[in-house]
């Protein structure tokens, strides 16, 4: 798989040298407060193809900044792809993220044929949905407690999705 460039992020197809860097940034508060911590072995799964997610790492300048993956699901009734993406506290902020989803979003349109994506970030995320509205997902609503924190509690989602012609 070949590299996918934005405008300030470069999104590379993970690897096992990517692992040690994003079990790190996974092991950061505002990172694993989402995603819990990292898991190593998994993550070594994904660099190795053998998972149902594809993976990529997000760099900027070089620099490992965040991990970005996608999963299809083929049924023709139903194609689509669904996106996940976490940056390290270093990177958050900066519109890296927006750049990010952008980026895998056309990949996953133009490349993949799909007509929809979606993302489902904490419904009280107010910063990483402001980001994926900049991509032009929008709003389909709130999936009540529809994940467990890492802390045991379960928290409210939000659904959004994003057709191939509002890509921003």
């Amino acid at each position: 798989m070949d590299e996918l460039k934005g405008d300030r992020v470069v999104l590379r197809p993970l690897g096992a040298d990517d692992v040690p860097v994003l079990v790190e940034i996974q092991s950061q508060p505002s990172v694993a407060r989402s995603w819990g911590r990292p898991d190593e072995a998994a993550l070594r799964r994904q660099a190795a193809g053998e998972s149902e997610e594809t993976s990529f790492a997000i760099t900027v300048d070089g620099a490992v900044a965040g991990l970005i993956q996608y999963v299809e699901e083929n049924d023709p009734m139903y194609r689509h792809a669904g996106i996940d993406i976490f940056l390290s506290e270093a990177f958050q902020g900066l519109g890296l993220g927006a750049d990010a989803v952008r980026t895998l979003a056309r990949h996953l349109v133009h490349e993949r044929g799909h007509h929809r994506l979606t993302i489902d970030p904490a419904a009280d995320n107010a910063p990483a949905i402001r980001a994926y509205e900049k991509v032009g997902f929008r709003r389909v609503g709130v999936m009540r407690q529809y994940e467990r924190l890492p802390g045991g509690d379960w928290h409210d989602g939000l659904l959004m999705d994003l057709l191939a012609d509002e890509i921003r």
